[in-house]
Formats: C-alpha cells, sequence, structure tokens
C-alpha cells in the first residue's frame, strides 16, 4: 500500500459547535480508534484536527493510502475507516481513522483491476465490472495497491465471482458469492452465434 504523511492537532474541545469552527477554519475534525483501551475495554478514541488541504490528495483519490499521522509530535499509522461529507456541498466532514501495526490484520476496500482480453469479448460480448474494489484482510504491510483479476478465459455469457479468486497473503472478506465481472451477451454475438448455429 502507498503511504503518505499529514499532521494535526488535538482537539481542545469536542461537540457540533466546536467542530463547526474548526471548518471555518479550514480544519477537519478527526477521529482515531486503535490499540487503546478505556476502563470498560472499549476502545479509545484521539480526537484530533488536521488542515482540509492536507486531506485533499487522501480523500479525492482512487489509491489506497496508509496515513502516516503526526499528531502534536507524537507519530501514528492509520488508514480512513469512514468519511462524512455534507449532504448538498459535498464538502468533507469528519474523518474516522484506524490505527495499524505491522502485526495486526485490517479488513479493507482495495481497487480490483481487470487484465487480459476476455475470450468472451474476442467473440462479440461486453465485458461488464460489477464490484470496482474487494475487501481483503492482512496485516497492512502484506495488501497490495490493487488487486489484478485475470479475465482471459473468461467465455461469453459467463462470470467470475469472488469464491474462485486467490490472493497471496490475502482473506477475502467480500461474499465468495459476489460477482466481480461478467462477458454479457450484445446483439452481434447473437447473430454470430445464430449464424454459427445455421
Amino acid at each position: 500500500m502507498k503511504e503518505i504523511s499529514v499532521s494535526g492537532q488535538k482537539r481542545a474541545t469536542t461537540g457540533k459547535k466546536a467542530s463547526k469552527e474548526m471548518r471555518k477554519e479550514g480544519l477537519v475534525p478527526c477521529n482515531m480508534y486503535g490499540e487503546a483501551k478505556g476502563e470498560n475495554g472499549l476502545p479509545v478514541s484521539l480526537s484530533f484536527a488536521i488542515p482540509a488541504s492536507q486531506l485533499r490528495r487522501v480523500v479525492y483519490s482512487p489509491d489506497v493510502y496508509v496515513v502516516n499521522l503526526t499528531i502534536d509530535g507524537e507519530a501514528h499509522k492509520a488508514v480512513m475507516k469512514e468519511l462524512q461529507f455534507h449532504p448538498t456541498t459535498d464538502a468533507l466532514l469528519h474523518v474516522d481513522f484506524y490505527e495499524v501495526n505491522e502485526e495486526k490484520p485490517i479488513t479493507i476496500g482495495i481497487p480490483v483491476k481487470l487484465v487480459g482480453h476476455a475470450q468472451g469479448v474476442r467473440d462479440g460480448g461486453r465485458l461488464s465490472q460489477a464490484v470496482r474494489t474487494l475487501n481483503v484482510t492482512a496485516p497492512y504491510k502484506q495488501i497490495p495497491e490493487v488487486l489484478n483479476v485475470d479475465v482471459t478465459e473468461l467465455k461469453l455469457g459467463k462470470a467470475i465471482k469472488v469464491a474462485e479468486l486467490n490472493f497471496d497473503g490475502l482473506q477475502i472478506a467480500t461474499p465468495a458469492q459476489v460477482v466481480v465481472c461478467s462477458v454479457k451477451a450484445t446483439r452481434a454475438s447473437r447473430s454470430a452465434a445464430a449464424q454459427a448455429a445455421e
């Protein structure tokens, strides 16, 4: 996975009013959950703020990053878990991070790239990609930037499901029955099949 560095500052106050003031100053309120646990055994969140300008590189990108966070001089490694946007302006309102380390597995969505020229496309069909990302589980160091799915042998009218995929060192967390891609018949492929039958 790619890495990117951003820096922020701890929040002295939380709540809607404080968050609104931060956004006016060009800051995005954030929380990080991870290793730290409270007295009740539940994860304790670290509240901080990051300049919106620094987050744009991470948020508005097709790539998935491990984020090197520096918060008031303290270093943390994390991945983005949840983003909140304004319903009408699409402005970034809040980010939840999840702290990671080299040993602990995480589950994260990774982009899928179809490689090869499908047999079904050569026969006149149209390749359709049903999902753009797959959820995988592994320590972050083992997670690739992209998941390559070879479609070379995919025939007309056939599909590749998650159950048929295997990636070294990764456990696929997306349900096995989910269709990743398929080759659908087109008018041209149907007429070619009809002529062949005649």
